[in-house]
């Protein structure tokens, strides 16, 4: 057992989303400003372009997030929500937030449980809304962390999401160092996940989760639609892996289930006149209940916490579009995000003391990875 007890931040990486109306447009500046989402090279013109687009979409979703708002009894995000400071409680807030939170409490609360050789604490750094960057990385310095993990909530990697976070985590320590400010922990990068056993075991189970709102009669007819965020095909083209390992996922799930069901991939959530990963999740859908196939459960594949994309695209929208139509459909469901799931905790876990492993007790972290909670168990 190591004899020093450690001092380690984890840092769990999202995207973010806006905690009321009045930011839902700076949101989505901050969004079009990164130019790993849309490629000008910053500056002048793709600030330009982010008021604009920010302008634009900022009063066509608002009354989506209000539809889809998490925080109806209080503030369920970060101590940097300025709701939670103000204790005001909103009424346009997406999921995100407050589901980040959550899977920041329970790591920590696993860390605690099964690694009590050592200090963690869990961080969340928002790519687009609070907590920034900026913010966490003073925290860090301030509690005295001696090593930092970067651990983003994205189990497939691509440029536009966990490298862009980690774009901006340099950017920022390079802002630090400018300032004097001491930056000198050992860092660690959690690149990908996405055949993690214990994460493909979450998804299963949301998966068994999901099928049994069908009648029973029903089930062997169900349908499953792999859905992920799409991509520019420029991204595919230039190297990003994003679009295989969403496909090594989905064959990685279906083989734990013995390929029990039809199952399909599709990609949402398409912006601009850009060439995306094909087929577009809606189309795909549409072509499936044309075919005759009338049941379907949609399952997202990457979005591992319930934001707009889930809430509101895959469980309302798609909806009202197969209506719009003129489509029948005798069910469809929409299966939830990872969020906490016991086994997707333990996943993020197991990749830290993973990426860890050569300065933490070796046998220890095996002991934390064999020895899982009797609740933890997939089904």
């Amino acid at each position: 057992m190591s004899e020093t007890k450690k001092n380690i931040g984890v840092v769990i990486m999202n995207l973010g989303g806006p905690t009321s109306e009045d930011n839902i447009k700076i949101f989505l500046y901050n969004l079009f400003r990164d130019p790993d989402i849309i490629r000008l090279g910053g500056g002048f013109w793709q600030d330009k372009l982010a008021k604009l687009i920010s302008t634009i979409r900022a009063k066509k979703i608002v009354e989506d997030y209000q539809e889809i708002n998490y925080c109806t009894k209080g503030c369920t995000g970060s101590k940097y929500c300025f709701n939670r400071q103000n204790k005001v409680v909103s009424t346009c807030c997406s999921p995100i937030n407050g589901l980040t939170e959550l899977q920041r409490r329970s790591l920590e609360k696993y860390f605690k449980e099964h690694v009590p050789e050592h200090n963690f604490k869990v961080y969340t750094a928002m790519r687009y809304w609070l907590p920034f960057t900026d913010q966490v990385m003073n925290e860090i310095r301030e509690d005295g962390m001696d090593h930092v993990v970067l651990l983003p909530l994205y189990p497939q990697f691509s440029w536009t999401t966990s490298g862009s976070s980690f774009r901006e985590w340099e950017n920022w320590k390079k802002e630090h160092k400018a300032w004097k400010k001491k930056v000198d922990w050992q860092e660690y990068i959690v690149k990908d996940y996405h055949l993690n056993s214990d994460f493909l075991h979450a998804m299963n189970d949301r998966i068994n989760e999901a099928l049994e709102r069908f009648k029973p009669e029903d089930r062997d007819k169900v349908h499953l639609v792999f859905t992920a965020h799409g991509t520019p095909l420029i991204e595919v083209e230039s190297g990003d892996p994003y679009t295989r390992q969403i496909n090594e996922t989905v064959e990685a799930v279906m083989k734990l289930r013995g390929r029990d069901k039809q199952y399909w991939v599709g990609f949402q959530s398409r912006v601009g006149p850009q060439k995306w990963t094909q087929p577009n999740t809606e189309d795909l859908v549409f072509r499936l209940i044309r075919y005759g196939i009338k049941h379907l459960l949609m399952v997202p594949v990457a979005f591992v916490t319930d934001h707009i994309e889930t809430a509101m695209e895959l469980n309302i929208e798609l909806r009202e579009d197969i209506e719009e139509e003129g489509l029948h459909i005798e069910g469809l469901e929409v299966m939830p995000g990872l969020n906490n799931h016991p086994l997707f905790i333990k996943a993020l876990a197991d990749e830290t003391l993973k990426i860890m492993s050569h300065v933490l007790d070796t046998s220890q972290k095996q002991d934390v990875s064999q020895e899982a909670p009797a609740e933890m168990v997939a089904s």
